[in-house]
């Protein structure tokens, strides 16, 4: 294959890509519905930490485990955001512990 031809099946990871976290944003929101309902915390350390480990048991490489989970602080940090906006819509800025997971500093980014 030719550069070419990698951008191209790197353009249709990346359509599905989209479409994957389309439908885990739609989890998170839907969860937040029901954590709002029974008056569950959105953050929860053992669930996130729970995902980590499950997404590095699942790597195969060559991404590393280390950016591997870096990408997932990034996934987890707006899916916590979704849940946070669901209970009490309000901007950003006004949530706390807004854009932290347990991995952040690690990623200062």
């Amino acid at each position: 294959m030719d550069i070419s031809d990698w951008r191209t099946k790197i353009d249709e990871i990346d359509r599905r890509l989209v479409d994957l976290l389309s439908e885990r944003a739609e989890a998170a929101h839907q969860i937040g519905k029901l954590k709002s309902k029974a008056g569950m915390p959105i953050y929860e350390p053992d669930r996130e930490r729970t995902v980590f480990d499950n997404a590095a048991k699942m790597n195969k490489g060559p991404l590393p485990n280390r950016d591997l989970l870096r990408i997932y602080e990034r996934i987890i940090d707006v899916m916590r955001q979704i849940q946070r906006e669901e209970i009490a819509p309000q901007g950003p800025e006004s949530a706390v512990g807004f854009g932290e997971t347990e991995l952040d500093n690690e990623a200062n980014d």
